[in-house]
């Protein structure tokens, strides 16, 4: 196990992008919590969405007062070979699970459990992979409740898959779900916490003129002097690059010069990433309009989600999708899917629009009329930004998450 470095964060630097009332409970909420040591647990520092949360979350939670540590595993391929075909099988189509692959499963939890040494009033694991460590730290930590986060579309999954999860979730006291859909894991209490993005990390905070400059320079060969449409993403068979090159090449039968930015990183855990890139800028290849961009820095993919006329999102199974709000947060419509969280991100006809996750040519027309209707655009973007400002910023979830723990501490909050 090893401790990713973070960043200081104050609390008093989000006054001016949330309710005072909220901020207020949050401290309240965080005087409950002043005694408590809490452990987060997850499998990756890079890369993903958990990761990017916990960034925040960690070093607000220190600077509230409520003691908070964060460790992530230490595995190798053949784990994350497991993991990612549990959360494949998860979100409903993965290969089956072998006893070695089981056997690596367990003997690498088994592994990190033994590295966690100190004291904690309350462990946070998220996601299936550090769920084989939960039985160790309960016998470890008696007293200690232990919350599950699931940040995975849990609403059909393969019957062996889930049963193995379920094998594994026996220590857990609280699970949380983003969407009421996806609690499939029966224990002794659940709870619905809608993500959240940071409106101050690099990714989303304000631009000036001449940062927004110096990033549409750094873009080139995009030109943003013609009508560009972006997907961020994960490069992950569920997020469905594949189907908005396709609905990119039927807005292009009617939107002259319009280019498509594919733009995804790699997670650390997982080792899929790599080969549906190549497979995607294979496809692309062939066309200089199609931008297909990896691991760009933050601020560029805070640039080019606000340059962009429009941003899509059509993933095939969704666990929230909080590049939707990334999006939504610098004003830039969004034409999304109807997968997992991404319908509560977009009110359809009001900061975007909606589709089937299948229907290619629907998002495609969708694009369409948002790029020859300039106004429609502004309306949108404008509907987008107070939308998340009240529902899908880093502050609401905290506090979803503080009184979820205090609850579980018999706390008074």
């Amino acid at each position: 196990m090893h401790a990713p470095s973070l960043s200081d964060r104050s609390i008093e630097a989000y006054d001016a992008v949330t309710d005072r009332d909220r901020l207020e409970r949050l401290r309240s909420l965080a005087d409950a919590l002043a005694d408590v040591r809490i452990l987060h647990v997850n499998s990756t520092a890079t890369g993903g969405g958990v990761a990017e949360l916990l960034r925040s979350i960690v070093p607000v939670c220190n600077d509230l007062g409520v003691d908070t540590d964060w460790l992530v595993m230490d595995a190798d391929d053949d784990f994350f070979a497991v993991t990612k075909a549990m959360h494949n099988g998860l979100q409903g189509s993965g290969e089956p699970l072998t006893e070695e692959m089981k056997a690596t499963y367990h003997e690498v939890s088994a592994r990190n459990a033994t590295e966690i040494e100190a004291d904690y009033d309350l462990v946070v694991a998220h996601d299936p992979q550090p769920l084989g460590m939960l039985e160790r730290l309960a016998e470890r930590l008696p007293e200690a409740p232990i919350v599950w986060r699931c940040h995975v579309d849990l609403t059909e999954p393969v019957d062996e898959h889930l049963a193995f999860v379920s094998a594994n979730a026996d220590p857990i006291d609280h699970a949380i779900f983003s969407r009421s859909a996806y609690a499939a894991i029966d224990t002794p209490k659940t709870s619905i916490v809608h993500p959240s993005i940071d409106p101050l990390t690099e990714k989303n905070r304000s631009l000036d003129e001449g940062e927004l400059a110096a990033e549409r320079d750094r873009l080139d060969p995009l030109s943003f002097d013609a009508p560009v449409v972006t997907q961020v993403s994960r490069f992950d068979p569920w997020k469905d690059q594949f189907g908005t090159l396709e609905a990119y090449r039927r807005a292009r039968e009617t939107v002259t010069g319009l280019q498509l930015a594919l733009v995804g990183g790699m997670a650390g855990d997982d080792p899929e990433g790599l080969e549906l890139y190549e497979q995607v800028a294979g496809e692309a290849v062939e066309d200089p309009d199609v931008h297909v961009l990896t691991d760009l820095p933050d601020t560029t993919v805070n640039a080019l989600q606000r340059l962009s006329d429009v941003v899509v999102q059509k993933s095939l199974r969704e666990g929230f999708g909080l590049v939707v709000s990334e999006a939504l947060w610098k004003r830039t419509p969004v034409v999304g899917s109807t997968a997992g969280g991404i319908p509560l991100q977009i009110v359809d006809g009001h900061n975007g629009y909606l589709v089937e996750p299948d229907d290619a040519t629907g998002a495609g027309d969708r694009l369409v009329d948002l790029l020859e209707h300039e106004e429609r655009r502004r309306r949108f973007g404008e509907s987008a930004r107070e939308h998340v400002r009240e529902r899908f910023l880093l502050p609401r979830q905290l506090a979803d998450l503080l009184e979820i723990f205090a609850d579980e501490l018999g706390l008074e909050s």
